[in-house]
């Protein structure tokens, strides 16, 4: 049997912003249900973080949310299984008030750990694990007959973005070296270490998600092959503007249309030409076109990601700092909790 695997879809990202919300619709009605179509897929699981706000969602959100994903199961007669994940639930202590049970009205839902059988094959669906289904997450997690699970799990060690920024909080892998396989989403970018793998995004959220292969998975209970389909939509694009090298009086804008664009200007010889391609690239239909400069004593394969990154957000300088503080607090919980509040903050910033 082949399941369809997806994850962290994240509805409603980014204050309800309409050119995410089609962006994801495409990959949806372009990508994934045609995909599901094709191979003859008959069962999806969500392991979790369907919606993006924890307190609240959108009436636009919510009506399109059930119309065109939601609905499209129903139509295809195909099951659904959907994971709790932490940014489902109102309250962090407990998954018992959460989004899906309010808004999804078709599916089976998992706010406790429940061991369910796909054609004879018994997988372990683990929710967010919280103080309510602590116990009975633990207890799943030494006594469940199943050599797979699936779940919406924060475990220490793999990488969250594609920056490479590793958790250093969550769970030890050892809780979970009984399973054969784990699959789980929370974390963002798709990495794993022979045995747990972390599936990523369907698509682009965050600037950190930009030259991150995204999509979703198919998983063969048979023969235990993952099979990853590739999203090939992107959001985000950035150019290392170096006249040096490059003539820009040729270059095709076309492929930035509907997209958010980042300049980073790394040489600037030419003026007027420098201001001829800005003026081609805001008239090629972006969404966003913003320009980041002073790099004019290096070269373009010196500018790293980390040195864009650092210059439009704060989140490795404030690791730097938090490296330098004198004090008794847990460093490594401090840096999860700044890092959590940035990506708060970025729904503020389109």
């Amino acid at each position: 049997m082949k399941l369809a695997i997806i994850t962290d879809t994240h509805f409603g990202a980014r204050n309800d912003n309409q050119y995410f919300s089609d962006y994801f619709f495409k990959f949806y009605d372009e990508v994934f249900f045609p995909t599901l179509i094709e191979r003859g897929i008959t069962t999806c699981i969500h392991m979790g973080d369907v919606m993006d706000r924890r307190k609240y969602v959108s009436y636009k959100t919510a009506t399109d949310f059930r119309q065109r994903f939601m609905n499209r199961f129903k139509e295809l007669n195909i099951d659904l299984h959907i994971i709790i994940g932490n940014h489902d639930t109102y309250y962090k202590n407990t998954s018992e008030v959460n989004s899906m049970e309010e808004l999804a009205g078709f599916g089976e839902i998992y706010i406790g750990p429940k061991i369910v059988e796909f054609d004879g094959t018994p997988i372990l669906l683990m929710p967010w694990i919280n103080s309510n289904n602590y116990n009975d997450s633990m207890d799943a997690l030494k006594t469940a007959k199943a050599n797979i699970l699936m779940g919406h799990l924060e475990i220490a060690g793999f990488a969250m973005t594609g920056q490479g920024m590793v958790s250093a909080e969550g769970w030890e892998k050892e809780h979970f070296k009984r399973f054969e396989t784990v699959f789980s989403g929370h974390f963002h970018h798709k990495n794993d270490d022979g045995q747990i793998f972390y599936l990523g995004t369907p698509y682009e959220i965050f600037w950190n998600d930009c030259d991150d292969p995204k999509g979703f998975h198919i998983f063969d209970t048979s023969s235990r092959e993952l099979e990853r389909i590739v999203n090939p939509f992107t959001l985000f694009k950035k150019i290392y503007y170096d006249d040096s090298q490059n003539d820009y009086s040729k270059h095709d804008v076309t492929k930035y249309k509907e997209h958010f664009v980042k300049v980073i200007v790394v040489n600037k010889k030419d003026l007027y030409a420098f201001d001829k391609f800005t003026d081609k690239l805001l008239r090629a239909d972006c969404h966003e076109v913003k320009i980041i400069e002073d790099f004019s004593e290096l070269d373009a394969s010196n500018v790293s990601d980390d040195i864009v990154e650092n210059t439009e957000d704060t989140l490795t300088l404030l690791d730097k700092y938090i490296d330098e503080l004198d004090i008794t607090l847990s460093k490594d919980r401090l840096k999860t909790t700044m890092k959590s509040l940035y990506n708060e903050a970025q729904d503020l910033e389109l």
